[in-house]
């Protein structure tokens, strides 16, 4: 009867190891799981911050292009518009000298 009460004894004290080390295993996979969470959450700030800065960034860069676009175009513009200015003028001048033309052909004809 002493040896199965030692056998039995024995059985339990391995299947209280196992179920010792099996509880430290789990507590040690919840510690990992949290330390992985931490460091996910702080990459994923890291990264935010990056990603907002590089936003700004260009933002600012489009910002001063577009500027630099008005600029160009207004003057483009301003130019065009005396170029405009002066071909009407040239325009008009044939058109008058046209019409004096005409206007004298006419009077001599009529004499």
């Amino acid at each position: 009867m002493k040896t199965k009460f030692w056998l039995m004894k024995f059985w339990l004290t391995i299947a209280a190891t196992v179920l010792a080390l099996a509880a430290f295993s789990y507590a040690q996979a919840g510690d990992d799981v949290k330390k992985a969470a931490d460091d996910t959450g702080k990459a994923t700030d890291t990264a935010a911050k990056k990603t907002a800065h590089a936003t700004k960034t260009g933002a600012k860069a489009t910002g001063k292009a577009t500027a630099k676009a008005a600029d160009k175009t207004a003057g483009a513009t301003k130019t065009a518009g005396k170029d405009t200015g002066k071909g009407v003028a040239k325009g008009a001048k044939t058109v008058g000298k046209g019409v004096k033309k005409g206007a004298e052909k006419t009077a001599d004809t009529a004499k």
